[in-house]
């Protein structure tokens, strides 16, 4: 199967901001922290994702993004599928040219897989990923780990302040 980065990281962002939305919209920057995705790979992927209407984006001061639908009505594959990605485990992106342009033995089977894959990734909604608990302790040690950065960061730059001005 060839799920690649993209798939993983808009799956992760979307995930993120799920469990942030009931703050108001989201930052990409703080889904950038807290996920530690490049800013610029996430407005790449956010550029896709709100032209297939997953998200919406909210212009001007405290604007970010924000789910365009219900959790419950945001499947796992139309992430993946927003972005591009496949989920295809053919070697001929089934195309059936798998053996010097000719279909191979297994090629049905690995298209078989790929088509489960996908069902199963398509009854997958962000509120079940949401609900699990595991879900919830990663993403409080995420908040809390920002936090203290965001502290250690405030005491350090208070700190240089002080240098300097005694100077």
């Amino acid at each position: 199967m060839r799920l690649t980065t993209k798939g993983r990281y808009a799956v992760t962002a979307m995930l993120d901001l799920s469990i942030h939305a009931s703050k108001g919209p989201v930052n990409l920057t703080e889904i950038s922290q807290r996920q530690a995705i490049s800013l610029s790979y996430l407005e790449q992927l956010f550029a896709k994702l709100r032209q297939r209407n997953l998200v919406s984006s909210v212009r001007g001061p405290g604007g970010g993004y924000r789910l365009a639908r219900a959790e419950k009505d945001i499947h796992v594959a139309e992430i993946i599928d927003a972005v591009s990605e496949s989920l295809d485990t053919t070697r001929c992106q089934g195309k059936g040219d798998c053996q010097q342009g000719a279909i191979c033995l297994t090629h049905h089977l690995w298209q078989d897989l790929s088509d489960q894959i996908h069902n199963f990734l398509s009854n997958i909604s962000l509120a079940d990923l949401v609900s699990k608990r595991e879900i919830e302790v990663i993403a409080r040690n995420q908040n809390d780990r920002i936090k203290e950065q965001e502290s250690q960061e405030a005491r350090h730059s208070s700190t240089n302040r002080i240098s300097v001005s005694t100077i």
